[in-house]
């Protein structure tokens, strides 16, 4: 990781944006601290990197995302039928 940031510090970069990726989300302390170093202003994919002292993350919020979808499993095992069910883009009020 080191030889990327140091070219990146070369050519002056002025921001970083970190897309999703396995390597980026096991090495997000060294990618944060990296770019720390460097000045960096960057842009994670989840909060995990913010929480690890990143400067800011845009993404979407898995436990959130498992706890609406727990509510339908709930509903249909209790017999409500999926079709009845509000749709994702219109939110449940339970």
């Amino acid at each position: 990781m080191e030889r990327p940031f140091a070219a990146i510090s070369r050519e002056k970069v002025g921001a970083l944006i970190v897309l999703p990726s396995p390597m980026f989300l096991s090495e997000r302390r060294l990618v944060v601290d990296l770019a720390t170093k460097n000045r960096l202003p960057a842009m994670f994919f989840l909060r995990e990197f913010a929480e690890a002292g990143g400067l800011m993350s845009y993404g979407p919020n898995f436990p959130e995302l498992w706890r609406r979808a727990a509510t339908y499993v709930d509903k249909i095992l209790k017999g409500a039928k999926p079709a009845d069910l509000p749709s994702s883009s219109r939110r449940s009020s339970s």
